[in-house]
């Protein structure tokens, strides 16, 4: 790897530190160049905006979920080793980029009005269908519980697994892998049909 690609992702990751920590509205160029130990104008030699930046962050982050994602749907697995696939693989991006999923749940919503940004809409829906379709392929199986409303249960494993990016740091206790085991044995255990 050249010197350059490997410094713009040294820039990448401290702006997405920032951007994690600030917000993308009180983030200024100055803040990041601050952090990435740089004279702000030199950070523009890499970057035109804190809006490529903060495209860039994301952007990568939802391309690497979807490769992991587009994997495990496309494996034709049952539907609940799809959820432990599914909840595995969310894990494990969180571990990748756990700055980029706290700047994506705090911003998403309103960058997605920007038609910069409207990749992140679109993720949003292929990402709702996907668990959607894995739960609703659930009941049908009857493999999960078929008087829970499916909508809550997408929100509540959904909101279990990606809130995790507000206290999890890589190199801790605990493994991606293990972590997601664990959250697997307490929400399937919830949504399992008792035989």
């Amino acid at each position: 790897m050249t010197a350059v690609p490997e410094r713009r992702r040294e820039l990448l990751d401290a702006a997405a530190e920032v951007f994690a920590a600030q917000g993308y509205s009180a983030t200024t160029v100055r803040k990041i160049a601050d952090a990435a130990g740089m004279l702000a104008g030199s950070l523009y030699y890499h970057f035109d905006s804190k809006e490529s930046m903060v495209d860039e962050i994301l952007s990568t982050f939802l391309d690497e979920l979807w490769e992991g994602y587009d994997t495990v749907l496309a494996a034709g697995l049952g539907p609940r080793e799809t959820i432990e696939a599914l909840v595995t693989e969310s894990f494990r991006e969180i571990d990748r980029h756990r700055a980029a999923v706290a700047i994506y749940q705090r911003e998403a919503r309103h960058l997605a009005v920007q038609p910069r940004f409207h990749y992140l809409a679109d993720s949003q829906k292929k990402f709702e269908k996907a668990w959607l379709g894995t739960l609703e392929r659930g009941v049908a199986a009857r493999a999960f519980r078929d008087d829970l409303d499916i909508r809550l249960t997408y929100r509540f494993v959904r909101d279990t697994v990606w809130v995790a990016a507000s206290w999890y740091r890589p190199g801790g206790q605990h493994s991606p892998d293990e972590i997601a085991r664990q959250y697997l044995s307490m929400v399937l255990d919830g949504i399992s049909v008792r035989h």
